[in-house]
């Protein structure tokens, strides 16, 4: 593939994560720096706004989502391993809405309206006739078809399992569900994961590039994805054990690389299982609103564990040069095991960024 209009050095970067992620060393951690550009790379006219409109990923006009994904990435530029990219988003758990929630907006936020009434006549099926899922095929096919040599096309945020089901069944009547009729939740995760599956394979042959690759958050050379379970902060590390770290391990297996996406203080305990799985290639952890940030000493402990387990950490939020400097010293070798993304104010740092990562 040539390179992108909107990613100088597109095939390099490319070169340089497949070595990382098959376990290669690049000579520092792989870099997501992005940073504003004075001037848009091209000129994409602007839509009007259509009335009704309150979200970013909603589904109110099509032809409106198209030109948001057009102008996306015009005025940012993608250095080291960034890679500009557009989705067919339309939330958190769009594999809820497939399976039958119905989406609800807000000017920052969606949520889903549960679907499930009635467990022992639950369905789990997606549906070729389902709007949500018609709408996110449509959508990725015109990305695809108009971000050809300027951007790619990332999975949208389908999510799995438990937070699946919550998302269908509401979260509290499935706490309940998880001690009453756990037989039940273990069927319905098992038929959520085959589900995924058949979203997964059809996204996936739609949007990887040349190389077979594919995008959420990096990129990857093969099939990759973000696996996760938000519930798991409000049950134990059995609970977690049993319904969880099957669907973790099997979905993992099916994939060329993962990452878990561990989010907040409620979900530490449960690091020992999420290590035990040996298909999850990454782990990005989120303190979450209230505690410290990603960047804090107190969850060092956490990342020297997670890297001696031989998984790679992907930090997303990363600010600030003093910090890139402490993480080198104290993660030593390791610190090239990390994945970090960062948001430069002037994009002209960048080199200052790579050589403090850079072996010395």
């Amino acid at each position: 593939m040539s390179e992108l209009l909107y990613k100088d050095d597109f095939n390099g970067a490319r070169d340089r994560l497949t070595r990382w992620w098959n376990g290669k060393d690049i000579g520092r951690p792989p870099m997501l720096l992005t940073g504003p550009r004075p001037e848009p790379a091209e000129d994409i006219p602007v839509m009007p706004e259509p009335e009704g409109w309150i979200y970013r990923n909603s589904t109110i006009d099509f032809d409106y989502r198209v030109n948001l994904a057009l102008r996306k990435c015009v005025n940012t530029h993608y250095l080291a391993e960034a890679m500009p990219n557009v989705s067919p988003d339309l939330g958190p758990d769009c594999l809820a809405l497939y399976l039958g929630c119905s989406g609800k907006e807000s000017d920052e936020n969606i949520w889903f309206e549960p679907c499930i009434d009635d467990p022992e006549n639950a369905v789990f099926e997606l549906d070729s006739g389902n709007f949500y899922w018609d709408f996110t095929l449509r959508l990725a096919a015109e990305q695809v078809r108009l971000g050809k040599g300027k951007f790619l096309t990332s999975f949208p945020d389908l999510i799995e399992g438990l937070d699946t089901l919550a998302a269908m069944r509401d979260t509290q009547k499935l706490l309940v569900d998880l001690i009453e009729r756990p037989q039940w939740v273990h069927d319905s995760v098992a038929k959520i994961t085959e589900q995924y599956f058949v979203a997964y394979d059809r996204l996936y042959d739609l949007i990887k590039d040349d190389r077979g690759g594919s995008h959420f958050w990096a990129w990857a050379p093969g099939r990759m994805s973000k696996l996760q379970c938000d519930l798991s902060a409000m049950i134990s590390p059995d609970m977690f054990s049993e319904f969880m770290v099957p669907v973790l391990t099997e979905m993992s297996e099916r994939l060329d690389y993962c990452m878990y996406h561990w989010d907040g203080p409620g979900a530490l305990v449960h690091h020992d299982h999420i290590l035990s799985i040996p298909g999850i290639s990454m782990v990005q952890w989120t303190p979450g609103a209230g505690a410290e940030d990603m960047m804090d000493r107190c969850w060092w402990p956490y990342y020297h564990k997670t890297l001696e387990a031989g998984k790679k950490l992907i930090l997303t939020d990363f600010r600030g040069e003093e910090n890139l400097h402490a993480f080198k010293k104290e993660f030593g070798p390791e610190f090239r095991n990390f994945m970090i993304r960062m948001e430069l104010d002037d994009p002209d740092r960048a080199a200052d960024i790579l050589k403090i990562v850079s072996d010395d």
